[in-house]
């Protein structure tokens, strides 16, 4: 029982003691006493309570809190040890899954329709092995709110969603309210000025697949070598599409609209350099990011640039020195900021090749770009197709949609020419 209901308990007691000792007109010296060894206890109590009550409010909020995480570290557990390669011989051989494999397709499948064997996404995610080769399998990254460990659009600050079913909105601050001084005494302050949002819808039109041909000889494999390929396959390819697909997603042919693709339909500002890329062309979009308030300097900006650009600005010496363009840029935008891709971006074009680039930032907590994924992978076997050679195909679906928070974090900047012929 907790101390400050115990304390309570005896306040009343002494409450109801006190009343028919003072409803009597003429006490004796004992019941006098007794009065005011009550009168002393209760005032003592009193203070008592109130400590008690303090202590045990830090008391409920830690055991709240735990209340809050505990579903989600027990989720955790179980998907960290989920094994891909029970679900290769569930699909393949008919075997029953067990263990935390089992619990977590039972819940899964709870929640939502699946045609195959349910994949949490975070059992995608690499694991390490200890040394003598037994599965140790630790996740690297949450289970919800990362993309894969070396996704480029996690590294460019976009959060990745998980959607139960149906479309998700969420409604981003757009207007600009201000404050202002009043004029006169008594007079009154700037006047009211509206506070809107705008919501970013993820809706699930997208579906993302993956197909996969698993030979009789890879079957054979021991189990860990099994997962641990069935894992880097699906991971990579998967991986791939998505970060292609947040970047130059067309929109069309099924695709969800990237970011660099989709600017002008999110309303990002492009910046046309159309000149020899440099360090200055980089520092002009930085400003603009502190002038519209998203950043606060150039360290909280990240950028995403091609391999070719990198070569070509590590190459460009400023006159009579031995510091190039890109010490002048890992100067100001910290390294680890910057994330190279020949995926995420398109090739280099035009008579003088010249590539994009892009740069975001993270503006109150809030990411530039939000990355939605409906419920779990949808693993569907295929006995049949590779039956003459005893081998198994396996398709895995996802759903997903890339949506822009607010397009003032997001800039694009085009025609950074590398000097390079393209003839």
């Amino acid at each position: 029982m907790l101390e400050s209901v115990k304390i309570a308990r005896r306040q009343s007691e002494i409450r109801q003691q006190l009343s028919e000792l003072v409803g009597k007109p003429s006490p004796t010296e004992d019941e006098t006493r007794s009065m005011e060894t009550l009168d002393a206890e209760y005032r003592t109590n009193e203070t008592r309570y109130r400590a008690a009550l303090i202590a045990e409010d830090t008391e409920r909020r830690e055991a709240g809190a735990d209340l809050e995480t505990r579903a989600g570290r027990e989720w955790e557990d179980l998907v960290q040890g989920f094994e891909l390669r029970q679900v290769a011989l569930a699909l393949s051989e008919g075997r029953n899954l067990d263990g935390r494999t089992a619990e977590v397709v039972e819940e899964l499948r709870s929640q939502g329709g699946y045609r195959g064997v349910p994949v949490p996404w975070a059992a995608l995610e690499v694991r390490n092995t200890v040394s003598s080769g037994t599965p140790d399998p630790i996740s690297t990254r949450p289970i919800i709110d990362r993309l894969f460990p070396e996704s480029v659009a996690g590294r460019m600050g976009a959060q990745m969603i998980s959607i139960d079913a149906g479309a998700v909105e969420w409604p981003v601050t757009t207007s600009a309210v201000s404050a202002g001084w009043a004029a006169t005494e008594g007079g009154n302050v700037a006047g009211p000025t509206q506070y809107t949002t705008a919501d970013r819808a993820l809706k699930p039109d997208h579906n993302l697949g993956v197909q996969m041909r698993i030979t009789r000889k890879a079957l054979q494999q021991s189990g860990a070598a099994l997962e641990a390929a069935i894992r880097r396959d699906m991971q990579g390819a998967m991986g791939a599409a998505m970060d292609r697909a947040t970047f130059l997603g067309t929109g069309a042919d099924g695709q969800p609209l990237g970011v660099i693709t989709g600017a002008a339909t999110y309303g990002i500002t492009v910046t046309e350099v159309d000149a020899l890329a440099s360090w200055a062309a980089f520092r002009a979009a930085v400003t603009a990011f502190m002038v519209a308030n998203a950043a606060t300097g150039p360290a909280a900006i990240r950028a995403l640039i091609r391999p070719e650009l990198w070569d070509y600005l590590d190459g460009d010496l400023i006159t009579g020195t031995a510091v190039s363009e890109w010490d002048r840029l890992t100067a100001h935008i910290p390294s680890g900021n910057i994330a190279m891709s020949s995926n995420a971006l398109a090739a280099l074009a035009g008579d003088v090749l010249a590539s994009s680039a892009l740069l975001t930032t993270a503006t109150s907590g809030v990411s530039p770009v939000f990355v939605g994924a409906w419920g779990a992978v949808d693993v569907i076997r295929d006995p049949f197709t590779d039956a003459q050679s005893g081998g198994l195909r396996i398709t895995a679906l996802a759903t997903m949609d890339v949506t822009v928070a607010r397009p003032v974090q997001l800039r694009v900047l085009t025609g950074l020419e590398t000097a390079v012929s393209g003839g």
